[in-house]
């Protein structure tokens, strides 16, 4: 009897010791019937997993070749357009094409810097009935179904866009690349003016700002589109049209603050020195808004700020600011575009807030979708403005950006903090090259700093900034309350 029990309690050990190995340790565990097809389930689920995990690292990488541009142009305008889109155009590099309504003539040559060029469908047998619009936008919706339809290869994203708009690939890249494209997306920016988006649409994104659509979205979209066009033919704008289909199928606008449809009047100096803390992605209506840098041309302008910006995708017109206490100076940058340097001081939230310099698409000094603040007639209590004039790129993965002062309407001005910031001719920023990952973190503004000494010899006339990252509890908080008006 004895000599059972003890059997009995052995069995149980073993069988105890067996099933602890099994699932503590499931790879140890030995299948006999290797050569019967059976699968071990735990170490076959293992192995899928990491399989999974490194496909879909891969195809998280997303770059430029992935992304097929579809440009609406017109052959009789192009001409006059087409600096726009070649500045930023790389040939052999971006993928797309420029969508004209009818082939360009047989004495043209298209030019070797220009997107390559197609012509798209006749859509003369959709209807389009609004009294106010052009029946070119039922072609120019149609470019996402014409581009789909090439069935060309290894395409992630449909990006549309307009001839007078300007993209900052890399930053485009950057803000795709943080969507899983094997969802459905559709991704843009609204209208800055109310009036804009109260007539057509919140919930749409504004095709000259561009519109980014995710390959599974642009596959069901194309299947309805044609329909959506005669449904909506009292529709104004293509835009609007592709926003009637996107809720037909159910998929809301993801808003992207870099995307700039730029439906404003008058100069674009204030939104841009104050720029939403985002990689910046487009530029709309660069042949209607005043130039970007004042006494320069409208495309001079922005190839200047591309110079910046190839230096720096990241950084460009990325804005920080910081104060010179001694002097009791304010000064906002706005990375590789421009500098305000005020001379009082100004709290982050005013700084922070763009200086009104703008007007809405209808000429109406306000409501914008984002606060604004007055652009003083007084000249003292308006900044002393710089504009970018060189970037280098130093050895030590830096940049040096210097900024130049244009115009004199300040030197009216008798008050005498504005007589010693006059004095100041040019400002010089170094910076890190800003990594596109700190995109992926959430967002952050980088701390600015004067760094001139009392022992400099230019500090009347040259000014020196850095850009960092701030330290840990630093802020721009000023030392003491600002109970003055500027």
């Amino acid at each position: 009897m004895f000599m059972k029990c003890f059997l009995a309690i052995c069995l149980v050990a073993s069988i105890s010791l067996v099933s602890f190995n099994v699932f503590s340790n499931p790879s140890k565990w030995f299948n006999p019937c290797s050569d019967c097809g059976a699968i071990n389930i735990h170490t076959s689920y293992a192995y899928s997993t990491s399989v999974t995990n490194n496909v879909r690292e891969k195809e998280e990488i997303t770059d430029i070749t992935h992304i097929l541009f579809g440009i609406g142009g017109s052959a009789r305008t192009w001409n006059n357009r087409k600096n726009y889109s070649e500045l930023w155009w790389e040939p052999n590099v971006t993928r797309g094409f420029v969508w004209l309504d009818e082939k360009p003539g047989e004495n043209d040559t298209w030019p070797e810097n220009s997107p390559p060029y197609r012509v798209s469908e006749d859509t003369s047998g959709f209807k389009y009935t609004c009294w106010f619009g052009d029946r070119s936008a039922v072609r120019i919706a149609r470019i996402v179904k014409e581009s789909f339809e090439l069935g060309l290869k290894n395409v992630r994203w449909f990006v549309m866009g307009d001839d007078d708009t300007v993209f900052f690939t890399k930053n485009l890249v950057t803000v795709l690349g943080k969507y899983d494209h094997n969802q459905m997306y559709y991704i843009g920016g609204n209208s800055e003016s109310v009036e804009q988006d109260l007539v057509h649409s919140y919930g749409m994104a504004y095709g000259g700002g561009g519109i980014a659509i995710s390959y599974p979205l642009a596959e069901v979209l194309v299947k309805i589109l044609d329909g959506c066009i005669n449904r909506y033919h009292d529709f104004y704008g293509s835009d609007q049209k592709i926003g009637g289909c996107m809720a037909e199928i159910g998929v809301p606008l993801t808003r992207e603050l870099g995307f700039h449809q730029m439906d404003i009047h008058g100069s674009p100096r204030g939104f841009l020195a104050a720029h939403p803390l985002a990689p910046i992605v487009s530029l709309h209506h660069l042949g209607v808004i005043h130039s970007l840098i004042p006494l320069m041309g409208r495309v001079d302008s922005v190839k200047k700020v591309i110079e910046a910006y190839k230096k720096d995708p990241s950084r460009i017109m990325q804005q920080s600011f910081c104060y010179d206490l001694k002097k009791n100076w304010s000064l906002s940058v706005s990375w590789g575009y421009s500098i305000q340097l005020y001379p009082g001081l100004m709290n982050a939230k005013e700084l922070e807030t763009p200086m009104r310099t703008f007007e809405t698409w209808k000429g109406f000094e306000e409501p914008f979708t984002f606060n604004t603040r007055p652009n003083h007639i007084e000249p003292c209590q308006r900044p002393i403005e710089y504009y970018l004039d060189r970037v280098f790129e130093l050895d030590n993965e830096e940049t040096l950006t210097s900024y130049k002062r244009i115009g004199d309407y300040n030197k009216q001005c008798e008050n005498e903090n504005y007589t010693l910031a006059l004095a100041v001719q040019m400002v010089n920023v170094t910076a890190t090259i800003l990594s596109p990952q700190v995109w992926r973190q959430a967002p952050h503004r980088q701390c600015c700093e004067v760094i001139n000494g009392e022992e400099d010899s230019n500090i009347d006339t040259v000014l020196q900034i850095r850009i960092r990252s701030c330290n840990k509890w630093e802020s721009v908080t000023l030392p003491f309350d600002i109970n003055e008006g500027h």
